[in-house]
């Protein structure tokens, strides 16, 4: 796993997706695509590690408006020729991301809102991944299409790079091929990172509150969650890709990023 890991001074939970097994006796290829926490804190030499040695042109950015907007613009945003792809995974709606929150000082984030009775027993039977995919089916697919175009290094992280971003890796790495146990112990693999990840986000105003209302543990990511969810897409669809192919997915779009992730 160490080799896997790519060593930033503002980031903390960054790491390629290459070296996995896949069901074919293969691994996956390094040099495609990276998985992140929040980019906001890269520094010159970061930039320049991701930018000129390792030829980054493409940032999925899962996080929602609200969140690019408290945190501003990062670095990378100021590099030419680095193409940045906001894909939130969180339903937004009026001005801001609530009807009510028109303003930046309300601090409303998408994960705090309300949610009815029938959103929540939907969830609980389903695991609160799978709602990525109830709500924004167009950022899911999107992402992944942007993943698998073929010019250069592509990174795709949120806040903590653990929830959106594992979701979004699960699904790609499941096109690609990777085994469901490789899969699930790359998710899982951000537990290492986990103190390093919540200390991180703790010195943000726009994540401190609701990280400080809830005990450390509940934050691990758990093998359980990814085996609940990749079960919710077995039962319902056939599988991943049954899922995706429910959403326009296509048979050039599965070519396109396994080739992108096994060569």
């Amino acid at each position: 796993m160490d080799d896997r890991w790519i060593p930033l001074e503002g980031a903390v939970n960054v790491r390629d997706l290459g070296g996995l097994p896949t069901e074919d006796g293969g691994t996956t290829r390094f040099g495609r695509i990276l998985r992140a926490d929040n980019l906001q804190g890269l520094t010159e030499r970061d930039v320049d590690l991701l930018v000129n040695a390792l030829n980054l042109r493409r940032v999925v950015d899962l996080r929602s408006e609200v969140e690019v907007r408290l945190e501003g613009p990062g670095p990378l945003t100021r590099v030419p020729g680095i193409g940045i792809h906001h894909l939130s995974l969180l339903t937004e709606v009026g001005d801001f991301t609530d009807v009510e929150a028109r303003t930046i000082d309300d601090r409303v984030l998408p994960w705090q809102r309300e949610r009815s009775e029938e959103d929540i027993a939907e969830l609980r039977v389903t695991g609160y991944y799978y709602g990525y995919l109830r709500d924004r089916p167009d950022s899911i697919v999107a992402a992944l299409r942007t993943l698998a175009v073929d010019d250069g290094l592509a990174v795709v992280h949120c806040a903590a790079g653990k929830d959106r971003t594992g979701v979004v890796v699960a699904m790609a790495l499941a096109v690609a091929g990777a085994t469901r146990e490789a899969i699930i112990a790359d998710y899982v693999a951000t537990g290492e990172r986990l103190e390093r990840i919540l200390a991180r986000l703790r010195a943000s105003e726009t994540y401190r509150a609701d990280l400080d209302g809830k005990p450390a543990s509940s934050h691990l990511p758990r093998a359980e969650y990814m085996a609940r969810f990749f079960a919710t897409l077995d039962e319902r669809f056939g599988g991943p890709l049954g899922w995706l192919k429910a959403h326009g997915w296509t048979d050039t779009d599965t070519e396109m990023l396994r080739a992108r992730l096994r060569g």
